[in-house]
């Protein structure tokens, strides 16, 4: 009996010091995220500067995972197209294998090359050849205007002598400025110059490796997807690593069919442009077609980004040209919006127009204009993943999954576990009231 009053007094114990443990450990958990999160708070611009340090010596494999996302469909593409003709030909097929990897690989880095060269010509040549012309142009418009203005001038005696006052202001007011502004500030110019250098001898380099670390990503892009599935299953349970995997299989279908469909869809729009406006006759169209293009891969903005300079260019040249433009390209857009870019791209991303417009405003307010390009996609893998939650907590709860069942509810009858019409809750609430 002895015996059997102290077990029972030690599971006793026992059973009431488990909740006390548990609420203790939820109560130092949360003590320690709040320091946490304060010290985020009160450190932001040291960890704001300690991030964008890491990001600049992270710049090189950013840009070859980027570059190597990018060429990895052609790869693909090649793969498939070799594979079975140098394996016919080869009788180890591991090294086949890997000498149609290589080969793809250096393909797919060749025709980007091809590509970035090829617009490169264009634009040089065209944007030259656009800069000698304005300022060829420039000295007859000068002289025309200054012949007016003289001849305008020299008939009133009273103009004449305000505009000497001016003149006399203003050399006195840019010598002020020269000795006292720019002659200190020489030092800094060649100094920021200096640095510009540097900046870009470093981005060169980092492209250089990034483009190496792409060959080795793309050369060992399956051991790679294993080791990530290995660890993925290694530290989450069964149900919880399988939802991750199916998460990502469809975030890389979202921002491939997105990239690819847009790529696509602003070379049809670029080439388009160029036709229009070689018939047009409207100067400039070399550049002006590239410019349309490359812009155009940003969703939403891109086009209007791309028609004001655009604009701009075309009336410095001809005046009455450029109106012809600008109605030309909002009829490009429309023509792009309705019809080429919803066959292209279909329903991509599945978000809705003010989600779009969401997405690239908060992405370029960011990380500016690549915020704006992968804005959309990054945004709607997140959509996805929220819409699987919410799905997943519906279907616990044994509501309805679709939107519309909700857009007419009032409240939740939670004896029936049905949702309630909003007017047919009004009409009871008033039959209650007496009235």
């Amino acid at each position: 009996m002895e015996e059997q009053d102290k077990k029972r007094k030690k599971d006793k114990v026992n059973w009431n010091i488990k909740p006390y443990l548990a609420m203790g450990l939820i109560a130092f958990l949360v003590i320690v995220m709040s320091i946490t999160f304060f010290f985020l708070l009160y450190r932001y611009h040291s960890i704001s500067k300690l991030m964008s340090k890491l990001m600049v010596i992270l710049q090189p494999i950013t840009i070859g995972l980027v570059l190597a996302y990018l060429v990895m469909p052609i790869v693909n593409f090649e793969e498939r197209r070799l594979l079975p003709f140098v394996q016919a030909k080869m009788k180890n097929q591991r090294k086949a294998k890997k000498l149609v990897r290589g080969v793809s690989i250096g393909g797919a880095l060749l025709s980007v090359a091809i590509v970035i060269g090829v617009l490169l010509q264009m634009v040089i040549p065209e944007l030259y050849k656009s800069i000698n012309g304005m300022i060829g142009t420039m000295p007859e418009q000068v002289n025309s205007f200054m012949d007016w203005f003289t001849d305008y001038v020299g008939s009133d005696s009273e103009i004449s002598e305000y505009l000497e006052v001016a003149l006399t202001k203003s050399t006195e007011f840019f010598d002020h400025w020269a000795r006292t502004d720019l002659l200190p500030q020489t030092k800094n110019i060649m100094a920021g110059l200096t640095t510009g250098v540097i900046t870009a001898v470093k981005l060169v380099f980092h492209i250089v490796i990034g483009i190496i670390i792409s060959i080795y990503v793309l050369m060992s892009k399956e051991t790679l997807i294993g080791q990530s599935k290995k660890v993925i299953y290694a530290f989450l349970p069964g149900k919880q690593a399988n939802a991750v995997i199916r998460t990502v299989h469809k975030s890389n279908e979202i921002f491939g069919g997105f990239i690819s469909g847009k790529i696509l869809d602003s070379l049809i729009i670029g080439i388009l442009c160029f036709i229009c406006l070689y018939f047009m006759k409207m100067p400039y169209t070399v550049l002006v077609s590239v410019i349309v293009g490359v812009t155009n891969v940003i969703p939403f903005f891109g086009p209007y980004l791309g028609a004001v300079p655009s604009t701009i260019l075309i009336m410095l040249a001809e005046p009455i040209q450029g109106l012809y433009f600008v109605i030309f390209i909002l009829v490009l857009q429309q023509v792009d919006g309705n019809i080429i870019g919803p066959k292209i791209l279909g329903d991509s991303t599945g978000l809705s127009s003010f989600w779009v417009v969401f997405a690239i405003l908060m992405g370029g307010g960011l990380f500016g204009i690549p915020g704006m390009i992968i804005g959309v996609p990054v945004f709607a893998v997140i959509f996805y993943i929220l819409r699987n939650i919410i799905s997943y907590t519906l279907k616990r709860k044994n509501l309805p999954l679709d939107t519309k069942d909700y857009i007419e509810a009032g409240r939740l009858d939670v004896d029936k576990n049905q949702l309630v019409d909003w007017k047919e809750e009004i009409t009871n609430q008033e039959k209650g009231s007496g009235k």
